[in-house]
């Protein structure tokens, strides 16, 4: 029975979070560019298991008695997204996103509140794990339930460090500028596309 919930959070979890996202695009550039990967997969990983937890212990409710609050971060996410997005324009403008030692080259602290708001300023990640995988986690009762936030703690750990640490053997590819171009160019249409979404779709 604990082995059967646990694989329930392990699938539920991982099939939220593999879908691509603004957070596992920047996970991914990280890793290519091989600067602050255990820092970035770690601060991902923590968020995750946090609000994974938080929605097993019921706080998801408190989320849907305060909606005003998803609103909040659906424009403060949205006005972050924008301006990475055009970040992500430049570089691939002008070329500038490559391996070179001065290139696309961040403080930890820099990389690590990137990272912060990746994860939180998305009201979607709140759905996902405090509402959707709380709800789910429901169905169990007792050390089962605790079972199910373990597989999908785990799917989390398992994802954000093959996306950080496996992006690597991408690296061949990415020895082109040009490559990086296309890579950031993508990129930055995904972000700004991302940020008007939040804009024009209100959050339920």
């Amino acid at each position: 029975m604990y082995f059967t919930a646990a694989l329930v959070g392990f699938a539920a979890s991982a099939g939220l979070i593999i879908a691509i996202g603004s957070q596992n695009a920047f996970v991914l550039r990280q890793g290519l560019l091989q600067r602050n990967v255990g820092l970035v997969v770690a601060t991902c990983t923590f968020g995750d298991i946090t609000l994974i937890l938080c929605g097993v212990l019921g706080v998801g409710a408190v989320v849907r008695e305060w909606p005003a609050l998803l609103q909040v971060l659906r424009f403060g996410g949205a006005a972050f997204l924008a301006v990475y997005g055009a970040m992500a324009a430049r570089r691939a403008w002008n070329g500038s996103g490559g391996l070179a030692p001065d290139a696309g080259s961040s403080s930890a602290r820099r990389i690590l509140f990137a990272c912060l708001a990746f994860t939180f300023l998305n009201p979607h990640v709140y759905l996902d794990t405090m509402i959707l995988l709380g709800g789910i986690s429901t169905r169990y009762v007792g050390p089962a339930q605790w079972a199910f936030a373990v597989g999908a703690c785990v799917a989390s750990v398992a994802w954000f460090s093959a996306l950080g640490y496996g992006s690597r053997l991408l690296l061949p590819m990415f020895k082109s500028p040009r490559a990086w171009q296309v890579l950031d160019g993508f990129v930055a249409v995904f972000m700004l596309a991302l940020s008007l979404l939040l804009l024009l779709r209100p959050i339920d």
